[in-house]
């Protein structure tokens, strides 16, 4: 008989706890595969996407941690210090050496602390910890400071800075607002989200922000911190705050790749559509290699490819790539962004408002080009909060900005992922009213059972209709039977909404079913 092939996976997080789990389902009694996970923090597994939810107090601690799991469970509070490619081992801080047949770095990614005065405490060795008043929103010792924090700034009034005006900062902005702490977050670029926004878009998301009291000071920079008074501006202002949370992006983890001579690149560790190093026996996936960090479907993707191929249960899979959609997770703002929305002629004239209507409604002048080039429709609403932008190449849709229109970005999201023709007519189709059956974003009757429900897990709409006639009768129950809402969360409203649609078309459901129920 076949000995089990051994596997160390180093890094407990998300995705590495997810392998361990896509593995034990595919070989539930580890006879093919004997997997063992390290993870350096006390707490493994749990779902930093949605730490900002801690802040607001619409989750807990339990909500993001793991239920417990069985015999052979992954190892939290070990360090893993180095590698050694030749002996096939790797060494622990608390002293052993662990060998392996395959080895998979899900080291993740550490938040950017950029060099400026103030933020760093000094120590003996030079090198510092986060200053007073100061931390980072990556682990869940971070989230605990950042509460602390928020709580004694609302005590006397104060307010904490944000140094970052993308998704993370925004999010975690919101999230401070709801605790009842004042804001204001810093961002360098002329508007926030610069990366996933145009001008227009972030103009108007902006003025969204400020609705639900985030204030922000837009083109300056950070150039010092100084506890106890505030973060000093490029501009000469100071900004009064008793605390400073800093969103300042991530950088993949490749110290342990690098140190055993890996090859290694600015998105972090290379690898190959198998996931697999410049060394045959070493693996790597999620925010460590070459994941856009911070979006959870890659890296649980990756997952479930790498634990095919480790299982034996499908030699030939390949990650072959996740549809880039990002979503601002921040109450009483919808915003979904799709591929990429920005093309090389952006300077044109459809940039202005068409004026359609109060507030600019309408739609901007579209760019219909005759050799093939990409068509480029905008609409903008700025007093109703609402921008909408579309881009399509070949009747396909390649980007977009969904901001305010929710219809729209249902249906969008579907045709988008499906890689559908998009119906002719545009207006229509970015305000939600020309979308074809089959990808409607209706989550009754005339969304098709084959239509994405939670993108981060991958279920769809007859996965969700199955597990509720296999016995899972609320949103809850359909949560724990798929995993659906246990990424980013944000398909919670659609699970909510697709387990009171069967609760009153299945015969057999008591009005008094939990429908909506989800896991919060």
């Amino acid at each position: 008989m076949n000995r089990a092939l051994n596997v160390v996976v180093v890094g407990n997080g998300m995705v590495g706890a997810r392998l361990y789990e896509e593995t034990l389902r595919r070989d539930p009694t580890s006879r093919r595969v004997r997997m063992t996970v390290l993870g350096a923090e006390p707490v493994g597994g749990y779902n930093r996407v949605l730490l900002p939810g801690l802040l607001s107090g619409s989750l807990t601690e339990a909500d993001l941690t793991p239920e417990p799991p069985g015999e052979g469970s992954p190892a939290t509070g070990t360090t893993v210090t180095g590698i050694d490619r030749d002996a096939r081992t790797v060494s622990t801080a608390d002293g052993r050496q662990l060998p392996y047949d395959r080895l998979v770095l899900a080291t993740g990614a550490s938040t950017v602390i950029p060099p400026l005065p103030g933020l760093r405490e000094d120590t003996d060795e030079g090198s510092g910890v986060l200053a007073r008043g100061v931390t980072a929103l990556r682990t869940l010792a971070d989230a605990r400071r950042l509460r602390r924090l928020a709580d004694r700034a609302r005590a006397v009034g104060a307010r904490i800075a944000v140094l970052g005006g993308g998704v993370l900062g925004l999010e975690a902005a919101r999230a401070l607002v709801a605790r009842g702490v004042a804001v204001t977050v810093v961002h360098p670029a002329p508007h926030v989200m610069d990366r996933q926004l145009d001008a227009p878009a972030g103009r108007v998301l902006g003025r969204a922000l400020r609705r639900t009291g985030i204030e922000q000071r837009l083109g300056v920079m950070a150039v010092r911190w100084e506890p106890a008074r505030g973060l000093h501006l490029d501009d000469g202002s100071v900004l009064p705050a008793a605390g400073l949370l800093l969103c300042t992006g991530a950088r993949p983890e490749t110290g342990l790749a690098q140190g055993c001579g890996l090859e290694t690149g600015p998105a972090g560790i290379a690898v190959d559509d198998t996931l697999t190093t410049s060394d045959p026996d070493i693996h790597a996936l999620g925010d460590c290699a070459d994941a856009e960090p911070g979006l959870v479907q890659p890296g649980w993707e990756q997952a479930a490819v790498l634990a095919d191929r480790l299982t034996g249960e499908d030699p030939y899979a390949r990650y072959l790539g996740s549809p880039r959609v990002t979503r601002l997770k921040a109450a009483g703002i919808e915003l979904a962004c799709l591929g990429d929305p920005f093309v090389a002629d952006d300077g044109f004239a459809g940039h202005a408002p068409a004026g359609g209507g109060p507030g600019g409604q309408g739609p901007a002048a579209g760019d219909f080009p005759d050799d093939g080039g990409p068509e480029v429709l905008r609409l903008e609403d700025p007093t109703r909060e609402r921008y909408a932008k579309l881009v399509l190449h070949g009747d396909r849709v390649t980007g977009a900005i969904l901001l305010g229109v929710p219809d729209a970005a249902a249906g969008l999201v579907q045709l988008y992922d499906k890689g559908a023709p998009a119906p002719s007519d545009r207006l229509a189709l970015m305000l939600g009213r020309a979308l074809p059956p089959e990808t409607a974003g209706e989550t009754g009757e005339s969304l098709p059972d084959h239509a994405m429900v939670c993108r981060c897990n991958s279920v769809t709409k007859g996965a969700l209709r199955s597990a509720w006639y296999d016995g899972a009768r609320s949103a809850r129950e359909l949560a724990d039977a798929t995993r659906a809402t246990t990424g980013c969360g944000g398909c919670r409203g659609a699970v909510e909404k697709i387990a009171a649609w069967l609760a009153e078309t299945d015969p057999l459901s008591s009005r008094d079913t939990p429908a909506t129920t989800a896991p919060r």
